[in-house]
């Protein structure tokens, strides 16, 4: 659902008012996207028992996973998405979305 989101042509993103011109809609909703991504991925690295690495250190694999993937969709969005370009703001925003998951995972799981 991510990828297909973040590839959408830029005619496919709802237009805003001023005030969200400096926000970004679109910075908004990637930094969501990878606040619940990271989220999901450590509860479920967490709670799997196959691969112990994943269980004892969800959150660094989570973070490598989800911005490996952050930077991969936007390359795909740069070279092979017409009307869309990479931006190293959106990068920004996933990892931010990524650190903003992790408390979020702290804040219920842990405190």
């Amino acid at each position: 659902m991510i990828l297909l989101t973040t590839l959408l042509p830029s005619s496919s993103l709802p237009s805003v008012s001023v005030w969200w011109d400096f926000f970004s809609f679109d910075s908004f909703a990637h930094a969501f996207l990878f606040c619940v991504l990271i989220f999901l991925m450590i509860v479920g690295f967490s709670k799997q028992f196959s691969l112990l690495k994943l269980k004892h250190y969800p959150i660094r694999y989570a973070l490598f996973i989800s911005t490996l993937f952050g930077i991969f969709v936007e390359l795909m969005q740069h070279f092979l998405i017409p009307g869309r370009h990479g931006d190293i703001v959106d990068v920004l925003c996933n990892t931010l979305g990524c650190v903003i998951g992790i408390v979020v995972f702290k804040w219920v799981y842990v405190w």
